[in-house]
């Protein structure tokens, strides 16, 4: 054989096995807790950060990778991580709920999380597991594809990370402690927030924050919602965005020009800066189909390509209405499974475990609340009582007295869960588990209800994805319903919203071992409380 083609098999054979020849790397990180004086609204106040940052520091890994993460608390709150989406495979103790998978971390003590990104490319999340914190202790995860492998969609110029969020002139801490005393829904935050900048609002002028392109460029937009309670639309003037990826999974790709995300999503999205130059404008808004109190403020940034002259206006545009649901329905019924030979769809088709968790809000007696009762979250009538020990201890451990394992995979009494609701709106306590065998397959349909306060619920099960076969209003029909849902590429996700007074139908496969902490419902709005 020519040296020449020797020369040319040795290339190609080194292109094709370089991604597989990469050993995986350690990502060191350190977190530092600490309290910093931030500026919002013409106000400042001191606010839990890490590292002195609002969002936090983005971690980067590859897909394989391992990410180990020195937590130090310098503050007087104690503090747990999520890392939000991260299926924490064989490593559930670095999952991060506070007394779920860990005990808290105590003011002046530190942690090393230690964890493996297996199997996972994309955009998440983390953000802190305990009581507010993570109004203002979050940040995103980027998760780069393998050396060599290339992105599913056309290659971008440039990456952007753009975090929504919320802040509160009052203490967050401070708020929830209210809610708690007294029993009365939690204050609606005072504005929303871009990158940490809320904008201009009434008296107290603000720039927001600012996103610079360059004419001709494509940028990946890394967007991520960490407000702590409120769906939202995201729209930038005169452009489309191309949606791509959902909570680091491929999607087939779509455009529009309003981006709908829950609490605790993310959503990667192409932009091409194809528009004269200028500036437009780049802005947030709630969406609330109910009667639940929002904050109305709009979080107004802006694009500029690089060649703006100065004092350019701004080019404005329309935003969806606080109830536009066709908004909401339109877009939630575009995500699909990419479903291609490399990222297959693998939906289980034959089911073990058949549950449904209803959903909402109940009451509870309150001796120092205003009406004697306090709103709290519930599954199946049940609302999470907060254990001492940590689940995923007791159960390593053998620990009796901390949970049991009756929680209820169907409602115990079943009434018309999305009409005349019950006379008895009292909810259960308890610390309750649901056990799965290794490997079983699972579908839950999650019912919301209409008992008191019907909202949508962002809802987020750790240590896995799902794939969401099916959505409706009104109550599940388990006889026809079922013939509507979508086996073939329905959307895999980690974070899902069901619709109010409706229903969602998810599937998985209990394949992470340890799971006595991975069904966490998060009932985010009204009552912040995990279910």
């Amino acid at each position: 054989m020519a040296s020449w083609v020797r020369s040319v098999v040795i290339l190609v054979l080194a292109m094709v096995l370089f991604p597989m020849m990469v050993e995986p790397k350690v990502w060191h990180y350190k977190f530092n807790v600490v309290m910093k004086n931030m500026t919002r609204l013409c106000e400042t106040k001191p606010v839990v950060t890490i590292n002195g940052k609002f969002p936090g520091p983005t971690l980067y890994a590859r897909e394989d990778d391992q990410v180990i993460v020195r937590i130090v608390n310098n503050v007087q709150h104690n503090i747990t991580i999520h890392w939000h989406g991260v299926r924490q495979l064989r490593t559930g103790w670095s999952d991060g709920p506070a007394y779920v998978t860990q005990c808290p971390i105590q003011s002046g003590e530190r942690y090393h999380y230690k964890f493996n990104v297996t199997g996972q490319r994309g955009t998440l999340l983390w953000h802190a597991h305990i009581t507010w914190l993570r109004a203002t202790v979050h940040g995103a995860i980027v998760i780069l594809p393998k050396h060599g492998v290339p992105y599913p969609f056309p290659k971008p110029d440039h990456e952007k990370i753009i975090i929504f969020g919320e802040w509160w002139k009052s203490d967050v801490d401070a708020v929830m402690q209210q809610w708690m005393q007294t029993g009365m829904p939690p204050n609606v935050s005072d504005a929303h927030t871009i990158n940490g900048y809320p904008g201009p609002v009434p008296n107290c002028s603000s720039t927001g924050y600012t996103l610079h392109v360059e004419a001709g460029k494509t940028y990946l937009l890394r967007i991520v919602n960490a407000a702590l309670n409120e769906d939202l639309f995201f729209k930038i003037a005169n452009h489309k965005l191309t949606v791509v990826e959902v909570d680091a999974c491929y999607v087939k790709p779509f455009k529009t020009d309003t981006i709908y995300i829950a609490p605790g999503q993310t959503t990667n999205a192409l932009l091409t800066a194809d528009q004269t130059s200028g500036k437009y404008l780049m802005a947030i808004s709630p969406f609330m189909d109910t009667i639940v109190a929002v904050d109305n403020q709009t979080a107004i940034s802006s694009l500029r390509y690089n060649s703006t002259k100065p004092y350019t206006p701004i080019t404005l545009t329309a935003l969806p209405a606080v109830n536009a649901t066709s908004a909401t329905n339109l877009y939630i019924e575009s995500l699909r499974s990419l479903n291609s030979p490399k990222y297959p769809a693998r939906v289980p088709l034959d089911i073990d475990h058949s549950l449904m968790f209803v959903v909402g809000v109940g009451v509870n007696p309150c001796a120092t609340c205003v009406n004697g009762s306090r709103v709290v979250a519930g599954v199946n009538n049940v609302t999470f009582v907060m254990p001492t020990t940590a689940l995923l201890q007791a159960h390593y451990f053998n620990i009796s007295g901390v949970f049991t394992d009756d929680f209820p995979g169907n409602p115990v009494t079943p009434y018309n869960y999305t009409g005349t609701p019950p006379t008895n709106m009292q909810l259960t306590n308890g610390t309750k588990v649901y056990r799965l065998a290794y490997n079983s397959t699972v579908q839950v349909v999650i019912q919301g209800n209409a008992v008191i306060a019907p909202e949508s619920h962002p809802i987020h099960l750790h240590g896995f994805n799902f794939f969401v076969v099916g959505k409706g209003m009104g109550n599940y029909d388990p006889e026809n319903d079922p013939k509507t849902f979508n086996l073939v590429d329905p959307v895999e996700r980690n974070t899902l919203n069901v619709p109010t007074s409706g229903w969602t139908v998810i599937r998985f496969t209990a394949d992470n071992p340890g799971t006595v902490y991975g069904f966490c419902i998060v009932i985010w709005k009204y009552t912040r409380h995990g279910g």
